[in-house]
C-alpha cells in the first residue's frame, strides 16, 4: 500500500523540524500511542493500540530515522507487532519545505505492507483506517505547533488549556 500527502503547518521550518525530533510531541500525536521512547539517537519504541474494523490490538515497535537534512527532512523505517493480530511494516520519506503562504509545507510518501490477521480485513479497511490515522496525527501536531492564545483567565474550577510542546518542561 502506498500513502502520500502534504500538509502545511502554521509554524516555521526549524520548529516543525524540532517537533518531529521530540518523542513527547510524537506520542501525544499518534492516535493510541501508549509511550514512545528513544533508543538512541535514531532509533525509538513505541507502544500504539490500534482497531483495524474486527481486529483490535497493542502493537509493539520500532521506528528507525535516517538520511536526516536538519529543517529538510528525513527517511522513516518502522514496524510493529501486534502478536495475533499480525504485523505491520513502513518506509516513508518526510520532507519540509516553506509553503507559498507562510509555515511550513510537510509532505510524506509512504508504504507499508500488513500481515497476519490484518492482511485478511482487507487493504481497503487498513488502507481507510491508515489514512485517517494519518489526519489526526497531523490535526494534533498542527495543534501542538500552533502559536499560543492569550486568553482570560480560566473561571474558578475550570481546567487550564494543555501546555503545548515548547511549553513543558
Amino acid at each position: 500500500m502506498e500513502f502520500n500527502g502534504t500538509q502545511v503547518i502554521a509554524a516555521p521550518r526549524h520548529e516543525v523540524w524540532a517537533a518531529l525530533n521530540d518523542p513527547a510531541v510524537l506520542q501525544a500525536c499518534v492516535p493510541g500511542c501508549e509511550s514512545f521512547g528513544a533508543r538512541s539517537d535514531d532509533e525509538y519504541e513505541a507502544v500504539v493500540q490500534a482497531a483495524v474494523g474486527p481486529v483490535k490490538a497493542r502493537f509493539k515497535g520500532s521506528l528507525t530515522l535516517s538520511e536526516r537534512r536538519p529543517d529538510e527532512g528525513y527517511r522513516i523505517a518502522g514496524k510493529g507487532e501486534g502478536g495475533i493480530a499480525g504485523f505491520g511494516k513502513m518506509q516513508a520519506v518526510v520532507t519540509l519545505a516553506d509553503a507559498p503562504d507562510g509555515g511550513t509545507e510537510l509532505t510524506y510518501a509512504a508504504t507499508a505492507e500488513v500481515g497476519g490477521k490484518l492482511a485478511q480485513v482487507g487493504s481497503r479497511l487498513v488502507a481507510s483506517v491508515a489514512n485517517r490515522m494519518a489526519d489526526e496525527f497531523f490535526k494534533r501536531f498542527g495543534e501542538q505547533l500552533a502559536p499560543p492564545v492569550e486568553a482570560a483567565a480560566p473561571e474558578e474550577g475550570a481546567e487550564a488549556a494543555p501546555k503545548k510542546w515548547w511549553q513543558r518542561g
